[in-house]
């Protein structure tokens, strides 16, 4: 089964192209992409670890 995912840009990226990630949620995993490159590698990891790396960029 192949669902198109739903991509949501950072609100930390310019309109300039300056940084631009891009962050879509699986049933279990978050999906990672520049922006820029939306045809290039992707980043996927657990959703849990993904929470993990939030929480600490939040409260560092």
């Amino acid at each position: 089964m192949n669902t198109e995912l739903a991509w949501s840009k950072s609100s930390y990226s310019t309109t300039a192209g300056g940084e631009c990630v891009e962050v879509a949620t699986g049933s279990q995993t978050i999906h990672i992409r520049d922006s820029k490159r939306r045809n290039g590698p992707r980043l996927t990891v657990p959703a849990p670890a993904w929470a993990d790396f939030i929480t600490h960029c939040l409260y560092r």
